[in-house]
């Protein structure tokens, strides 16, 4: 067995700009089993989203601390790959309560963690604030001996504001200790482009059908791809259509051999 932090060097080690790590994100110990399963995956991440649907909640810490730490424990049990866990805003109030979620968190296995720096109401929590919550991250990783994976949401872009703020905040939580700052919001290659020549560190996105390609994405420099909850949909337009193709008294789908 690979000690936690073992997994959490490992998944470190694994944002290399140029050479993406490539996330299809889980939400359940048969997702983790199902992506860990395929010759060349490195690591997995849940997504905070797909999360809260298997729960039947909504997203933005719909689940409680409790609810969020239990999957991280369960999905982090079932592979013996890293796990990078989507932890929302640190499912607490202030710094002292998500350093203590981030200790528990580790102990569930948890390898790294996406934090965000958005708010409940639609806003960007003041930088002072974020960076207070990153360093109770890090205070917690560092009393537990783990080198956590840090990938630090910067939600400027998604909710209206500038490129020049959410390079700002960028820099700021890599210089605050983060592994790599996750960019909502970059929507073309010129501001992927931007955000590679100017941030100080990996840069972290997230991607769709539609979006930049991967191969152009890592020739830009970025350094972690991830789906998010778009690995749910895809699963769940499957099954969908598998149930309207056996309701029609169709033929059986080949994936009902599995």
């Amino acid at each position: 067995m690979t000690s936690t932090s073992e997994k959490a060097a490992l998944l470190r080690s694994l944002h290399v700009p140029g050479d993406p790590l490539i996330v299809t994100n889980v939400w359940d110990a048969a997702t983790a089993r199902a992506v860990a399963g395929v010759p060349g995956v490195r690591a997995l991440a849940t997504a905070s989203h797909a999360v809260a649907e298997a729960h039947g909640v909504d997203d933005g810490e719909g689940l409680s601390a409790d609810q969020a730490i239990e999957t991280a424990r369960i999905i982090a049990a079932s592979v013996e790959l890293p796990v990078s866990v989507d932890f929302e805003r640190g499912y607490a109030a202030d710094a002292a309560g998500v350093q203590a979620n981030i200790a528990r968190l580790i102990e569930a296995g948890a390898a790294g963690l996406n934090l965000e720096d958005s708010l409940a109401d639609g806003g960007i929590r003041p930088l002072p604030e974020q960076l207070e919550r990153i360093a109770a991250v890090l205070t917690a990783a560092d009393a537990a001996g783990v080198p956590l994976s840090l990938n630090a949401r910067v939600d400027t872009l998604n909710r209206g504001g500038a490129i020049d703020d959410a390079l700002e905040r960028a820099n700021a939580y890599l210089a605050a200790g983060a592994t790599s700052a996750f960019l909502l919001g970059l929507a073309d290659a010129e501001l992927v482009g931007r955000a590679v020549a100017e941030i100080h560190g990996p840069v972290a996105v997230i991607a769709r059908a539609g979006y930049l390609p991967i191969a152009q994405l890592a020739d830009l420099g970025v350094a972690r791809i991830s789906v998010g909850p778009a690995a749910q949909g895809l699963t769940l337009a499957h099954l969908a259509a598998a149930a309207a193709t056996l309701t029609a008294r169709g033929d059986y789908p080949a994936e009902l051999g599995w």
